[in-house]
């Protein structure tokens, strides 16, 4: 059976969070003076494909080490809603419940099409890729609780939807008020006398802060083959595999599908 890449590349040009470090790497050893090459990295666990572990919101909470591998990987589908993703989209549970036979205990993960502003795509626009992704209603943490589900992932940089999100609320610096830019152009979409509704100060970081303390986790900055139709809106094996880091918040991983 075929293994199909779900992860984006990962080096110094890398799309990070803003204000967090960039990923460095450097040469410590080469070759032609020690006889053999070696790198150094310095780097957040936010950057690239990765997965959160409950730890990453509370405070004694599930470490990437501590995640039984059943949560990890096994049957599920890849929801393709990228017909409907424009700039600052909101998708509830329904839209992918139309789209897919999503069952109890699944592996999900959501195709907005977004992974193709990340810097290092082709068609890369990265502050589109930061401040203007698509998300879900806050009614997408209640289902999945019920649908049981620990693992879920987006092709985005992030779960929440950016009203959502520091870089809709407050995120700004040097004068360049990011919140701003970003509330302006939902108030255009959405209407001004909307946000309050569709994004209450309740929904604010959702779906970290209300569905970690259930250890539901999440794939941020999904990529690869995550775009192949013939991988959509189907039963499928999904995975997301990360390196045994004991007492991690969060650990890149490599996600996969397998058709």
């Amino acid at each position: 059976m075929p293994i199909h890449d779900l992860s984006q590349d990962l080096n110094a040009d890398c799309s990070f969070w803003p204000f967090y470090p960039p990923f460095e790497v450097k040469y410590i050893k080469r070759k032609a003076e020690h006889g053999v090459n070696a790198q150094y990295i310095m780097t957040s666990n936010h950057m690239g494909t990765h997965l959160d572990a409950p730890r990453h919101f509370v405070t004694h909470g599930k470490t990437i080490d501590q995640l039984p591998l059943e949560w990890l990987y096994g049957p599920g589908v890849i929801v393709d809603i990228s017909d409907m993703c424009d700039d600052l989209a909101l998708f509830t549970p329904e839209d992918l419940e139309k789209r897919a036979d999503i069952r109890e205990g699944d592996i999900l993960f959501i195709h907005t099409g977004w992974h193709k502003y990340s810097f290092l795509s082709p068609e890369g626009d990265e502050e589109r890729y930061i401040q203007r992704h698509p998300g879900p209603h806050y009614s997408i943490c209640d289902w999945l609780l019920k649908k049981k589900i620990h693992l879920w992932g987006v092709d985005m940089i992030s779960t929440d939807h950016p009203m959502n999100l520091p870089i809709g609320r407050f995120l700004g610096k040097g004068g360049l008020e990011h919140w701003q830019k970003v509330r302006r152009k939902c108030e255009e979409k959405f209407g001004a006398d909307q946000l309050e509704v569709l994004f209450p100060d309740s929904a604010y970081q959702l779906t970290h802060n209300a569905l970690f303390p259930h250890d539901c986790v999440h794939v941020e900055n999904l990529g690869g083959e995550i775009g192949n139709p013939a991988l959509h809106n189907k039963r499928i094996t999904l995975g997301a595999l990360p390196w045994k880091f004991k007492g991690g918040e969060a650990a890149f991983c490599r996600a996969i599908a397998i058709d």
